[in-house]
C-alpha cells in the first residue's frame, strides 16, 4: 500500500483520477484490439451527437457536463480528425451547430458492438457490494445540493 492509498478519503480525488486513467488506458487497448482508432476522451461528444444529431457548442457542453473551453478544445480535435463538422446557425450567427460527419457516423456503427463489450466488462467491474455507479450518482446528487467547497466553508465556519 502506498501513501495515497493509506490517506483514506483525503485523497479521494487522486484515487478517482487514478481509476479513471486506468479505465481510459484500457479503453484505448480495447478499441485498438478491435481495430478502431479512437480516443476514449472523444466518447462523450461522439456518443451525444449519435443520439442528438445537431447541437450547439453550449448544448454539447451541457450534455457532457464539461466547461465551454474544454468542450471547444475537444471539438477542435474531433474536427481535425474529420469526425464532426460545424456550421453557423442561420437563425443566430453567433451559434455554431455541430454534427457527426459521415466518417463519424461510420465510426459509431463500427463501435456499437465494442460498446456492448465495454458495457459488459464495466458491469462486471462495478458489480461489487457498494456498486460504484450508485455511489457516484449519490455523491453527484449530494454535490448538486451543496458543493464540496460550500461544505468545507460551512465546516470551517462552524469551528
Amino acid at each position: 500500500m502506498n501513501v495515497i492509498d493509506e490517506s483514506g478519503i483525503l485523497a479521494i480525488s487522486t484515487r478517482l483520477q487514478r481509476l479513471a486513467d486506468t479505465i481510459r488506458k484500457d479503453g484505448v487497448l480495447i478499441y485498438k484490439a478491435n481495430n478502431i482508432d479512437f480516443e476514449p476522451k472523444w466518447f462523450p461528444v461522439i456518443y451525444t451527437l449519435h443520439f442528438k444529431p445537431v447541437l450547439s457548442v453550449v448544448e454539447i457542453a451541457n450534455e457532457i457536463g464539461y466547461t465551454h473551453p474544454s468542450t471547444i478544445s475537444l471539438l477542435k480535435e474531433l474536427e481535425k480528425e474529420k469526425l464532426i463538422r460545424s456550421k453557423k446557425d442561420k437563425a443566430d450567427e453567433r451559434k455554431r451547430l455541430v454534427q457527426l460527419t459521415t466518417k463519424g457516423q461510420d465510426l459509431v456503427e463500427q463501435m456499437k458492438p465494442v460498446w456492448k463489450i465495454i458495457e459488459a466488462a464495466t458491469a462486471q467491474l462495478i458489480d461489487t457490494q457498494n456498486n460504484l455507479m450508485k455511489a457516484i450518482t449519490e455523491v453527484e446528487e449530494q454535490i448538486s445540493e451543496q458543493s464540496f467547497f460550500a461544505r468545507a466553508q460551512r465546516l470551517k465556519a462552524a469551528k
